[in-house]
């Protein structure tokens, strides 16, 4: 077996001549140089830069040389793969500025161009008004209550003080789901007629003190025009306890209008009956639209309030105590007041909706304009 040849001179190996190292790293750089993407680019450094590339070959060779010549020949490809490196970070960062500045002009969202997407919906006017109402109401310390929109006579109109010859009472009002039976005594079930029966139902789940707001949908045999619906939303307010008197009713009425309608607003109390509360009232507020400035100025006429300069929204009163008895409370000892409105006429004056058909008739150009406040 041979000695190593420690005189082997590496400029013999003719892929480590200097003129050859510098040919194969000038051919890498124009490569590189002229690829005009990010995948020409790819494709020229696994040509020029790969394990296969000329360079990685020649590097190769160095390990077949004596120690005293690996030195020179190492450094002189490593040198040119060094340039080659450099050469490619340079290219391949001036081809990602290139393309992210052409992705920005491409690829740009014109925000002024009509869109094809399916347009946004609308919380249902109602809902959100009916909400805003229950929020003012909790922050006082009521509770929501809820009960059934099928309910038993005797809810719906005995517990409440209405006599069984009572014009309420009649196919004429109410929807009849099924009648009595009078030879077992049994009462027969309606559509709730207002959300009062709920009123009934809180103060027979619950020991007094009682503060409930009862909103929810009812059902009257009216015929759908501008201003009836045989489908609408009540909201009622029942509160019992020990000394409550119609000056608190009024208090509590006049910061619900305050709140809903602004600080400025007042409201009055006339006396007028119904069987479930005593003393009775209606409540009307001072009209949003004029303030009572169109009374006896001919000026000034309002529509929305026939120039009265006030608004009837709603019945109210101290809870007869006939009904405190029918819901087991002692009358002797608690006292209190209810009041209700429909949640409809609250919508009309609060956003100038002239006709309640539009409510129920489910036309997005109706709920649109209101949003999806929450």
């Amino acid at each position: 077996m041979s000695a190593p040849n420690k005189s082997y001179d590496p400029v013999e190996v003719e892929a480590l001549k200097p003129e050859e190292i510098e040919r194969m790293r000038d051919e890498a750089l124009a490569a590189l140089a002229a690829a005009a993407d990010l995948e020409a680019l790819r494709e020229a450094k696994a040509a020029h830069m790969g394990d296969r590339s000329p360079l990685a070959l020649a590097n190769r060779e160095i390990g077949a040389l004596p120690p005293q010549a690996k030195a020179e020949a190492g450094k002189r490809v490593g040198m040119a793969r060094g340039a080659v490196n450099k050469a490619l970070a340079a290219r391949q960062a001036e081809l990602e500025a290139e393309r992210d500045a052409r992705v920005l002009v491409e690829e740009a969202v014109d925000v002024t161009l009509p869109y094809d997407r399916v347009p946004a919906g609308a919380r249902h006017p109602l809902t959100t008004i009916g909400e805003r109402i229950e929020d003012v109401f909790v922050a006082m310390g009521y509770e929501v209550a809820e009960g059934p929109e099928v309910e038993a006579e005797w809810f719906n109109f005995d517990a409440l003080n209405l006599a069984p010859d009572h014009p309420a009472r009649t196919m004429q009002d109410t929807f009849f789901v099924r009648g009595a039976k009078k030879e077992v005594a049994d009462s027969g079930v309606v559509l709730r007629t207002h959300t009062s029966p709920v009123q009934i139902r809180s103060m027979l789940d619950r020991e007094p003190p009682v503060y409930v707001i009862c909103p929810g949908r009812v059902y009257r045999t009216d015929e759908l025009d501008a201003t009836h619906t045989p489908v609408f939303h009540q909201v009622e307010l029942l509160a019992i306890d020990e000394g409550l008197t119609m000056a608190d009713l009024k208090g509590t009425l006049d910061h619900m209008v305050r709140v809903l309608f602004g600080e400025d607003m007042r409201t009055r109390l006339r006396p007028s009956y119904f069987p479930f509360t005593e003393p009775s009232a209606e409540m009307d507020m001072v009209c949003f639209a004029c303030r009572g400035e169109s009374v006896g100025n001919p000026d000034k006429a309002c529509r929305t309030c026939s120039s009265e300069g006030w608004i009837e929204l709603g019945g109210c009163g101290m809870v007869n105590p006939r009904v405190l008895t029918a819901a087991g409370i002692d009358p002797e000892k608690y006292s209190g007041f209810a009041f209700g409105f429909g949640i409809e006429r609250m919508l009309m004056f609060r956003h100038n909706v002239e006709d309640m058909r539009d409510m129920v008739e489910g036309d997005v150009r109706f709920t649109r304009p209101f949003g999806m406040e929450i």
